[in-house]
C-alpha cells in the first residue's frame, strides 16, 4: 500500500489549535518561541486564544497551519516508521509537505509562509476584491463563466479542489459577475470567502517576486521522496524546482483534483491527512471515494490513528 501525507492551506485554521501539541512536547513551544522572536509577534497567543479575526489575518493563518501540520507530523512519526511515498500540500500546505521531505527547515518554511502572507496581501493594496467557492458545477463550466466575466474585471478559477468545488478569484467587479453567471449556469451555491487577497491570480504578481527573492535567502535541499506541486500536479524532488514551483505557485491555480489524481496513478491508496480539522480528507474523498483516508490533527487522536495503521 503506497502512502501520501497531505497537508491543508489557509482556512483550516481554528481557536485554540496547535495549544494541546505545545503543552506536550517543549521542543515545540521552543520553535514557536524562536518565530516569534524573529518576526515580533505574538502567535502562540492569537493560535491559543484568538480572537478568530486576527487569526483569520493572513499573516497569522499561515504560520500557524504550518505549525500545526508540522507538529503533528513530528508526534506521528515519533511512533511509527511509516514513511510516505509521496507528500503534497494545498496551497500554503506545499510548503509543509517540503518540510517532511526535507527540502526546507522547519524555521526557513515558517518565516516564508510569514513573508508570503504579507507580501500576498501588500501586492493588492487599494485593489477592491474578492474570491468565491463555486459548489454544484464542473470545472469548465466554471471557467467558461470567469472567461465571459471578463469583460467587467479579471476573475479567474484557482483552486480546483474537487470535481465540482472550485475556487474563484480576481477584481470586485469581475468576480460579482462571474457568480451572477455562474447561478444562472446551476451551481448550487456560490459563496463568498473571507480572505486578504485575490490568491492565485496575476493581481498580486509583486508577491511572487518578492518571494522569489526571500527564497533566496534560504536554502532548498532535494529530496528522496517527491512533493507532487500545486502548479503542474507533478512530482518535484529537486530543491531547485521546488523552489521555482513556489514562486509560481502564487499566481497560479492550485490543480488539487489533477495532484490527487496524479498519485493515485502512481499507486497511492492511503492519504494521511496532517493538520488542524480535515479539510483535505473531504476533498480526497471527493475525488476518489475508494481511498483511504486518514487524519492526525490533535494529540487525541494519535492512539486511534496508530491503531488503524
Amino acid at each position: 500500500m503506497k502512502t501520501a501525507f497531505v497537508f491543508p492551506g489557509q482556512g483550516a485554521q481554528y481557536v485554540g489549535m496547535a495549544q494541546d501539541f505545545c503543552a506536550s512536547e517543549p521542543e515545540f513551544a521552543a520553535v514557536l518561541s524562536a518565530f516569534e522572536r524573529r518576526h515580533d509577534t505574538d502567535l502562540g497567543r492569537i493560535m491559543f486564544e484568538g480572537p478568530e479575526e486576527l487569526l483569520k489575518e493572513t499573516r497569522h493563518t499561515q504560520p500557524a497551519i504550518l505549525f500545526h501540520s508540522i507538529c503533528a507530523l513530528k508526534v506521528f512519526e515519533r511512533h511509527t516508521n511509516l514513511r510516505p511515498d509521496f507528500v503534497a500540500g494545498h496551497s500554503l500546505g506545499e510548503f509543509s509537505a517540503l518540510v517532511a521531505n526535507g527540502t526546507l527547515d522547519w524555521q526557513d518554511a515558517l518565516h516564508l509562509v510569514r513573508k508570503r502572507g504579507e507580501f500576498m496581501i501588500e501586492a493588492n493594496a487599494g485593489t477592491p476584491f474578492a474570491m468565491a467557492a463555486v459548489i454544484g458545477l464542473e470545472a469548465q463550466a466554471v471557467i467558461e463563466a470567469c472567461a465571459e466575466a471578463e469583460a467587467e474585471g479579471l476573475v479567474r478559477a484557482v483552486n480546483f479542489n474537487t470535481p465540482t468545488q472550485t475556487v474563484i478569484s480576481g477584481t470586485e467587479t469581475g468576480v460579482a459577475k462571474a457568480r451572477e453567471l455562474l447561478t444562472a449556469k446551476g451551481a448550487k451555491r456560490v459563496l463568498p470567502l473571507s480572505v486578504g487577497g485575490p490568491f492565485h491570480t496575476s493581481l498580486i504578481e509583486r508577491a511572487s517576486l518578492w518571494l522569489a527573492e526571500e527564497m533566496q535567502q534560504v536554502e532548498f535541499q532535494n529530496a528522496a521522496t517527491p512533493v507532487i506541486s500545486n502548479v503542474d500536479a507533478a512530482p518535484a524532488s529537486q530543491g531547485q524546482a521546488s523552489r521555482d514551483k513556489l514562486v509560481r505557485q502564487v499566481v497560479s491555480p492550485v490543480l488539487w483534483v489533477d495532484s490527487v489524481k496524479t498519485m493515485l496513478a502512481a499507486g497511492v491508496t492511503r492519504f494521511i491527512e496532517f493538520g488542524p480539522q480535515k479539510v483535505l480528507s473531504g476533498m480526497i474523498k471527493n475525488i476518489d471515494k475508494e481511498a483511504v483516508v486518514l487524519n492526525f490533527g490533535r494529540v487525541e487522536e494519535l492512539d486511534g490513528l496508530l491503531s488503524v495503521l
